[in-house]
């Protein structure tokens, strides 16, 4: 398997695990020279190159979209065009037409488009996933994730500040994915309507809220940004209250921030007494070697590509669910500047038998 890898930062990141799985990083392409520079270390035998485009002209399997997080649906439309399978990073689009465009492309290409959203199988989020789906937890009414970093002021400043870089210009609801995609996974929901609030009005840009109503009725709450008090850890934290029990990531420094806690009702119980339990997921390993936690969502979402391109598995998280979570992100910036309003968040789910409403159930 051939692949390219566009943007050297992240990308270099990706590219190096990549080589680990034994797949070939024919080309990587980056604007900085200084990048392009250390990267020849990293990846020999990689042909470096400054434009993108050259890699159009290249036979490779798949491209890696690691390049600015608001500039990732135009080369994601020309790969697609080419029958290149595209793995996108945390952001498929920065509005509905461009959602619709890249939803379109990928539906009618020869090739498929996976979206790199590592947080959702991080091991505490697979581990909430599966109690959901063996329903310890009943039906999921009220389910929160938080996305922060604990920086001095001045740091975040220096991160966010820069209009010329493109976190610097996003909008401070856009980099929502690490929540809103955990969210729409544990739940199987859709995005219907985003309200979104600043945290603190004198930094308005520094940390957002989004209330999120889901297709499946239940409300998400989803903080992300730069808050003080986050464990020194993945930045990561998810909790299911269902209509049977709860199931929450620990808040805890070290490896047990990866572990997850869950508590079952009494009244839910044969034996009339409260359960709760901490599970760990399982060790991931590669070639023998076991993966740091902190890496495992990466490598799985690598992993993952890699049988799509190689075997036709179906993407982990196929475009639809990556430009809803993306679009909830739009909303959410829309709605802060109508004053925190509700924005609807536009419909990504597949088209529906006639009677049958967007959670599934029948209409009539």
């Amino acid at each position: 398997m051939r692949v390219g890898v566009i943007g050297l930062s992240r990308g270099l990141h990706l590219a190096g695990w990549l080589r680990r799985m034994g797949v070939t990083v024919a080309l990587a392409c980056d604007r900085d020279a200084a990048r392009r520079h250390a990267a020849r270390e990293a990846l020999p035998g990689t042909v470096l190159v400054d434009r993108w485009q050259d890699l159009l002209d290249h036979p490779l399997d798949g491209v890696v979209l690691a390049n600015d997080f608001d500039a990732h649906a135009p080369l994601a439309l020309a790969f697609l065009e080419q029958g290149v399978h595209v793995l996108s990073e945390c952001a498929a689009c920065t509005d509905e037409n461009e959602g619709r465009q890249l939803i379109d492309a990928a539906e009618r290409s020869s090739a498929t488009y996976s979206f790199a959203e590592n947080f959702v199988h991080h091991p505490h989020i697979r581990l909430i996933r599966q109690a959901a789906a063996d329903g310890e937890l009943g039906r999921i009414t009220l389910i929160e994730a938080d996305y922060l970093h604990g920086m001095a002021p001045q740091a975040v400043d220096a991160l966010i500040g820069d209009p010329g870089s493109w976190r610097g210009r996003i909008a401070p609801t856009a980099y929502c994915t690490h929540t809103v995609s955990p969210v729409l996974a544990v739940t199987d929901a859709w995005p219907v309507e985003v309200t979104a609030f600043p945290v603190d009005e004198h930094r308005p840009r520094d940390a957002v809220v989004l209330t999120v109503r889901l297709s499946t009725g239940a409300l998400a709450v989803t903080r992300h940004g730069f808050l003080q008090g986050e464990p020194d850890s993945h930045w990561s934290w998810l909790s299911a209250r269902g209509t049977r029990g709860l199931a929450e990531s620990v808040r805890a420094p070290g490896e047990r921030s990866w572990s997850v806690r869950l508590r079952s009702e009494a009244w839910t119980r044969a034996d009339g007494s409260a359960h709760e339990e901490e599970r760990e997921a399982p060790p991931l390993t590669l070639a023998g070697r076991p993966v740091a936690r902190r890496d495992e969502g990466t490598v799985r979402i690598l992993e993952g590509f890699r049988a799509t391109v190689e075997g036709g598995a179906p993407p982990l998280i196929p475009v639809r669910p990556a430009v809803a979570a993306s679009l909830a992100g739009v909303a959410g910036a829309r709605s802060l500047e109508n004053g925190s309003q509700p924005v609807r968040v536009p419909d990504c789910a597949p088209p529906r038998p006639h009677g049958i409403g967007r959670t599934g159930r029948k209409t009539g």
